[in-house]
């Protein structure tokens, strides 16, 4: 295993690449919360038979979710580099691997938003509708309260796989834990070290799912 010398030496590095990469997963998810949660809500709303129905609007939606889904990670990574380093200056590093990230957990977002929003009772709607609640009020006061905590559970899939994203871009120079296991642990063949950042990273979506389930039950019960 490591010896305590080394763990002096990785020990600065692990904590340095874990802040990095909760950098780039909180950022990048506050960001696409906002995208993906906007696009979800009226890929919903404009479907045919829902409040704010317009078939021409919900085709151009679902297709450009359509479009991004599919593309894996690594290529959108390598893809937009020109855009990241025209924005930002540089196509390396955590502050680099946002764009990308951002995008991927967007369309996710917007896709299982909306999942769970159909998958609110009918019901709901018709008694809104039937108080005389106007179709925004509708949409935030009730449809979204309903779904509110299945679609905390979606989120929380959504930030986990953000933190497996996040090691994808280390992969490029990205920074984070998935970089640091790449150049330091595979590279040099310190399997030890590969396996405490394994450890780290185990620990790291285990926390996030307790603190999501926990979240979301609040809501769900």
């Amino acid at each position: 295993m490591v010896n305590e010398l080394e763990l002096d030496v990785v020990i600065p590095k692990v904590a340095k690449a874990l802040a990095e990469t909760l950098f780039m997963v909180s950022l990048s998810f506050f960001l696409a919360a906002i995208v993906g949660l906007t696009l979800g809500i009226f890929l919903f709303a404009t479907r045919p038979g829902q409040l704010l129905h317009n078939r021409v609007a919900h085709t151009a939606l679902n297709m450009m979710v359509n479009t991004l889904r599919p593309i894996p990670f690594i290529i959108l990574l390598i893809a937009l580099t020109p855009v990241t380093r025209a924005l930002i200056g540089t196509s390396i590093g955590p502050s680099a691997a946002i764009l990308p990230l951002t995008i991927a957990a967007s369309v996710g977002i917007a896709r299982v938003a909306e999942t769970n929003l159909v998958a609110v009772d009918p019901a709901v709607v018709e008694a809104a509708t039937a108080a005389g609640a106007r179709p925004l009020h509708i949409l935030f006061g009730f449809v979204m309260r309903e779904a509110l905590g299945p679609l905390l559970l979606s989120l929380t899939f959504i930030f986990v796989a953000l933190i497996d994203a996040t090691a994808v871009a280390g992969a490029v120079g990205g920074g984070g834990l998935g970089n640091l296991a790449l150049t330091y642990g595979y590279q040099r063949f310190d399997y030890p070290v590969m396996i405490l950042i394994i450890v780290v990273l185990i620990g790291l979506v285990q926390l996030v799912q307790f603190a999501g389930n926990r979240l979301a039950h609040r809501f769900i019960d």
